[in-house]
């Protein structure tokens, strides 16, 4: 599970990244700020994937900082392109399922004795 964790973050990361960079290079549809941050963020993330993978204390905090924060920036994303409530729902659902995979493939909570 810890591998499916990690190989999806890396991806939602990846593929942020990529969105915004597509977004700039064919003309903005949103802020300059927004897809900087969106890039920013996605970079994030798929560093946190590795930080995951390897158990590294703190990684799984920073990896759901990421995912807050491009929550957060899609959500004003959504509001510019008016693409609804929908998308919103399944980046929430993916975040709930690649955090839950992470902690399931750390053996529970992740607390050791």
């Amino acid at each position: 599970m810890l591998t499916l964790a990690t190989l999806g973050m890396f991806a939602y990361g990846a593929y942020s990244l990529a969105w915004a960079l597509a977004d700039l290079v064919r003309g903005a549809r949103i802020e300059l700020w927004a897809d900087l941050g969106v890039a920013a963020f996605g970079l994030l993330l798929a560093f946190a994937a590795a930080l995951v993978r390897v158990r590294m204390p703190g990684g799984l905090a920073v990896a759901i900082g990421a995912m807050l924060a491009l929550q957060a920036l899609a959500v004003h994303t959504a509001a510019h392109l008016e693409s609804g409530l929908i998308p919103q729902v399944g980046r929430a659902f993916l975040a709930f399922f690649l955090v839950g995979s992470a902690v399931a493939g750390e053996g529970g909570t992740g607390v050791r004795s």
